[in-house]
């Protein structure tokens, strides 16, 4: 199996309840949605066998044992060969998704990301994390389980909707607040 890989780089996770945790990031390219927010570009990847990605993720020097498999939607691509691999090769695996699709088991950390107007196929994450654009986000807790709930503001051109989300969150404290720490820190 040969993975179209976006890049593999060494990071702060930016968002979500693992804010702060060093990993190594696996960014898949390829979605099954078009998000018009997406701040992935899909016109060039790599392909990758799940030897080379473990390869390149231990060459990185990481001294944290954590991948996160992001993208696009890396539900397109991962299957058990590299998550296994992955896990023999000592790391625990979280996974990005917008929940539309399978996951193979034994990932570690589920991080769902929905999107208005698909279907999900999941049905518990260990978080939900959604981007909120003004509709009301309550219909995702009738669709999936979770423990954590997290709305993140719409940034687009520089603008944001920081200020609807926090008085949502002000009005409805089950859920917590997602900033994309790693865009306002400036790294990759």
């Amino acid at each position: 199996m040969k993975y179209k890989i976006r890049e593999i780089f060494y990071s702060l996770q930016g968002e979500g309840c693992n804010t702060g945790l060093p990993v190594v990031f696996v960014r898949f390219s390829g979605c099954n949605l078009r998000c018009p927010w997406c701040d992935t570009d899909f016109s060039t990847y790599t392909e990758y066998t799940a030897e080379q990605i473990v390869n390149s993720a231990i060459q990185l020097n990481a001294k944290a044992r954590y991948v996160i498999l992001t993208g696009g939607e890396p539900s397109l691509q991962v299957d058990d060969e590299l998550i296994n691999a992955l896990h023999n090769a000592g790391y625990k695996i979280a996974i990005e998704t917008n929940g539309t699709r399978p996951l193979p088991e034994k990932i570690d950390w589920i991080t769902c990301s929905p999107k208005e107007g698909s279907k999900l196929y999941l049905q518990q994450a260990d978080e939900v994390k959604v981007v909120y654009t003004g509709i009301n986000p309550e219909h995702w807790k009738k669709e999936i389980n979770s423990a954590n709930w997290l709305l993140q503001p719409l940034a687009r051109d520089k603008q944001t909707n920081a200020n609807e989300v926090i008085q949502y969150i002000l009005d409805h404290p089950q859920w917590r607040l997602s900033v994309q720490t790693h865009k306002l820190l400036g790294l990759r």
